[in-house]
């Protein structure tokens, strides 16, 4: 894990990476059939009719692959499946298949029709993806016996399975293995209002009275995700035992929320601290990610896999050639003077329909 001397990647609190608390919190909270599961309702739409029809036909679901921004449930989709499916779950991510080895292991001890999910997939390694492509494609792994002259080649039959592999990053997925799933699902950003019914029904889960009004509040600022959004609310949570009687409303939320200095979009102090430095500190740019670095104190990776994601997704910040720069929009939400001549991440056509708008 890359370190800061202020923060790490996994510390923020709107940092959509799993902690351990969070793993801990999301257990109790996580929906078990499609029925419960909120937002996604394309992906839902479809999962529901192709799990049906592989029901109908009493075999198991064609493999799966769901891709988008962590903390959006896909982990949550995967025991959804094997639930609806009536089969077993197991659990794995890339990183922890070290081996052939390890792999041919999990899937020769899985059932018929079981459902092995494995997180984070883009980092399988490309000895272990070798091994799967038979398992996926005919249901068999070949096994090399023994050493030198004497070694043989052994193929061992596995039942039926439905692979459910995540990743944030889909485009890191090799071509052959991303051709073997007859299922892609893509995972958006969730709408305001679609977080606070979540937030809602966390809250009932946990016996935390939270109003709409304070359940939109913490929505607003929760960049879109469901991880996000539980994570705040169980730290608003104090702040109404402590500064309230115990009821989330939308004074309290944005009282908690403001000395958390998690602004009215889920831009946190690094957020605004990395803008800042681009507006003032380079003329809103361009500047080179690792000047930017240097000059905030932190890693260069953390500012691109951290920071950079949900500040694009904002047009607050545009990549060029030359660097990156800040757009009108992050100058105004900033609270800094729009240049005249514009700002160098600006794109004319766009800002022409703002304008027009």
């Amino acid at each position: 894990m890359i370190e800061s001397e202020e923060f790490t990647i996994d510390n923020r609190i709107v940092s959509a990476s799993q902690t351990e608390e969070d793993a801990a919190l999301e257990r109790g909270l996580r929906p078990t059939t499609l029925s419960e599961y909120i937002g996604q309702d394309k992906v839902k739409e479809n999962l529901a009719i192709y799990i049906e029809a592989a029901k109908r036909r009493g075999c198991a679901l064609d493999h799966v692959l769901l891709y988008g921004p962590p903390g959006l449930g896909k982990t949550t989709l995967s025991g959804i499946i094997a639930r609806e499916m009536g089969v077993n779950l197991r659990i794995t991510t890339g990183p922890a298949i070290e081996r052939p080895g390890d792999l041919a292991a999990l899937l020769t001890n899985l059932a018929p029709g079981d459902v092995l999910f494995i997180d984070e997939i883009h980092r399988l390694s490309r000895a272990v993806e070798e091994i799967l492509y038979p398992a996926l494609e005919d249901h068999a792994i070949d096994i090399i016996v023994g050493k030198g002259p004497g070694a043989r080649s052994l193929r061992v039959d596995l039942p039926e399975f439905t692979l459910v592999g995540a990743t944030t990053r889909a485009g890191q997925l090799s071509a052959p293995l991303r051709d073997r799933f007859g299922i892609v699902l893509r995972l958006e950003l969730y709408t305001p209002e679609q977080l606070s019914d979540i937030i809602r029904r966390s809250s009932e889960i946990l016996g935390i009275t939270c109003t709409l009004d304070g359940a939109l509040e913490l929505a607003g600022r929760s960049r879109g995700t469901p991880r996000i959004a539980n994570r705040l609310l169980k730290r608003v949570r104090d702040f109404a035992d402590v500064l309230g009687n115990g009821e989330i409303t939308d004074v309290i939320a944005r009282t908690a929320l403001d000395r958390l200095e998690i602004d009215h979009l889920g831009l946190d102090s690094n957020d605004r601290r990395m803008l800042e430095m681009i507006i003032k500190g380079y003329g809103g740019g361009p500047v080179g990610l690792d000047t930017l670095a240097a000059a905030l104190g932190e890693e260069a990776v953390t500012l691109e896999d951290v920071c950079e994601p949900f500040l694009m997704q904002l047009g607050f910040l545009s990549r060029t050639p030359r660097g990156r720069c800040a757009t009108r929009l992050a100058y105004e939400h900033m609270g800094f003077p729009v240049p005249n001549q514009g700002t160098p991440g600006d794109d004319p056509a766009q800002m022409k329909l703002l304008d027009d708008a």
